[in-house]
């Protein structure tokens, strides 16, 4: 009787170890992950590759050139490339707009369906990914009337164009910060913050928004894109930005052309390096056990 109450108790306090899993189509190995980002790394610089030796030919020789490269710096030629230029810089100030109607308008109705208004979260959905549902020229024609009313009131400088851009960026930032609020439990931060003594706006500084860092950034760099890539809305509605300028050069300068675009592939590449560092600064290392 002793024995098998000794059993029993042993049986209790050393729990069972379960047999353990094959690591078969679950979690891939380093080895698997080394070569599928191997892979990955070589199809990407493929087409950079290429851009950057056509860029370094002579015309009708084929030999190796930096004349390509030093006309963009020469003032001789600056004229040719003023319309580039200014592409480049009304891109940039799209780019900022766009950004800042993405964080001061579309992340704090998100909050808001979020926090309070729990029933308006599917409308706000509905609203954010229906413009990835039409085509950009069904789009673009409904923007033209409206654009004559804003070229009426506010003029007809690019910087407008932010407002039909801001639409085409919705889903694309949407669903970054939507991600990343599904994996928090927002109320309670917010109650535990709250019950701290933290006013709402505390609450959303101090809290909320270090927790939303990954899916803002991801948010970021996903409307910058979108905004340096965007022509059809500036082509129809006749405005200068990088992609129509990039556009009228090609025809008459094809190598220059290229250059800036291996210049704005390579700027998307090392903004999306610096986001995702900044992404996990910060952030504790897990201790190995």
């Amino acid at each position: 009787m002793t024995t098998a109450a000794g059993a029993r108790v042993a049986d209790v306090v050393a729990p069972r170890r379960r047999p353990r899993r094959s690591r078969f189509g679950a979690v891939p190995s380093r080895a698997t992950g080394a070569v599928v980002l191997i892979v990955i790394g070589v199809l990407f610089l493929i087409p950079l590759a290429a851009m950057t030796w056509f860029t370094l030919q002579t015309v009708g020789t084929g030999a190796f050139t930096l004349a390509h490269w030093t006309a963009i710096f020469d003032p001789a030629q600056a004229t040719n490339y003023s319309d580039l230029f200014a592409g480049m810089s009304n891109s940039l100030v799209l780019a900022v707009i766009v950004t800042a109607i993405v964080l001061l308008l579309l992340l704090p109705a998100m909050l808001l369906a979020e926090l309070r208004f729990p029933k308006a979260h599917r409308a706000l959905e509905t609203v954010c990914l229906l413009p990835i549902t039409v085509p950009t020229v069904v789009l673009v024609v409904g923007f033209v009337p409206v654009y004559q009313v804003v070229q009426g009131v506010l003029g007809s400088d690019p910087w407008t164009l932010s407002f039909a851009i801001g639409i085409i960026v919705l889903p694309y930032a949407y669903r970054p910060i939507q991600a990343n609020l599904g994996v928090l439990n927002l109320t309670t931060l917010t109650e535990a913050a709250r019950s701290l003594g933290a006013s709402w706006p505390v609450a959303v500084w101090r809290v909320v928004l270090p927790n939303l860092r990954r899916g803002l950034l991801s948010a970021t760099l996903l409307t910058i894109s979108v905004v340096f890539g965007e022509f059809t809305i500036a082509n129809f509605l006749g405005q200068n930005t990088f992609q129509t300028a990039l556009l009228l050069l090609q025809q008459t300068d094809p190598y220059v052309a290229t250059i800036f675009a291996l210049a704005a592939l390579l700027f998307v590449f090392v903004l999306l390096v610096v986001i995702s560092t900044a992404g996990s600064i910060g952030r504790p290392r897990r201790k190995k056990s």
